[in-house]
């Protein structure tokens, strides 16, 4: 019994125990300084007028739980090394495909899994993602096929959270007689708004590339190498195989929850099969 609880111990901090525990105690420790300050919170609560930090609090609950469930959701993680777990158990989709214009499967150096195309190998988690995108440090997780949307999500209610938390914290600074008094009466609330202005910083820039990205359909590890990433060599720069226009990008990412063959989507595109 010991030993399993040393082993389950070991493995939570492996698994990014810390970086998630920092983040959600950090993520408490400023709101809490939010509502004890003399801020509009505080003064909503005064007056009986619940319903604003009623709403900021659920929305900081709401980022908090989207935060758990982009890090510890399976990315989209290559399980198997056949056709089959490559282009779905759907024998529609596979129909689809014929087998002599499928590009060849590559195999994993690391893993040794045959991987669909746009996968690639994390060598933090040790294993294969499906539509790699990156590994957040953030999360303790790959941001991949089956979970970027939800990044993305996070992203933007983080965002919403952090910048009404600007605006609450400069609500609530108050004067002093003396620069001593002044930063005693407002250190902790200073010490607040700085976390928060980084932090928003950090988002804003993430969702802007990640929107941006998304809306050409291609991934942070494409974009940064496509130089190196065989199936994109046939292509000019300004070309990506993936790409069906803006709309339609945000729709497929957004609103379509499968997974995607994308074998078929750069067939139709491909000058000559990888």
């Amino acid at each position: 019994m010991r030993d399993f609880v040393v082993k389950m111990v070991q493995n939570m901090f492996r698994t990014g125990f810390l970086v998630r525990a920092s983040h959600t105690l950090l993520t408490w420790v400023i709101t809490v300084v939010l509502f004890l300050h003399n801020t509009d919170l505080r003064r909503c609560e005064e007056r009986g007028e619940l319903l604003l930090p009623a709403l900021f609090f659920l929305l900081v609950v709401l980022s908090v739980l989207l935060y758990f469930t982009v890090s510890l959701m399976d990315p989209g993680f290559v399980l198997t090394d056949t056709a089959k777990g490559v282009h779905g158990s759907s024998e529609e989709t596979e129909s689809m495909i014929p087998e002599s214009s499928t590009p060849r499967l590559r195999r994993c150096g690391f893993c040794l899994l045959q991987q669909p195309m746009r996968a690639k190998h994390c060598q933090t988690c040790k294993r294969c993602v499906r539509r790699f995108d990156h590994h957040c440090p953030w999360m303790e997780n790959c941001v991949g096929e089956r979970n970027h949307r939800w990044f993305v999500v996070y992203l933007l209610v983080q965002l919403l959270v952090l910048l009404w938390a600007l605006h609450v914290g400069l609500s609530g600074i108050s004067n002093g007689i003396t620069w001593e008094l002044w930063f005693r009466g407002n250190g902790f609330l200073l010490a607040a708004l700085a976390v928060v202005g980084v932090f928003s910083v950090v988002v804003v820039l993430l969702l802007g590339c990640h929107l941006y990205l998304v809306s050409v359909n291609c991934t942070t590890w494409e974009f940064m190498s496509r130089h190196r990433i065989s199936y994109l060599k046939t292509f000019r720069d300004e070309e990506n195989p993936f790409d069906r226009g803006v709309f339609c990008n945000l729709w497929d990412f957004f609103c379509i929850c499968r997974t995607v063959v994308w074998e078929q989507v750069y067939q139709r595109n491909s000058p000559n099969p990888v």
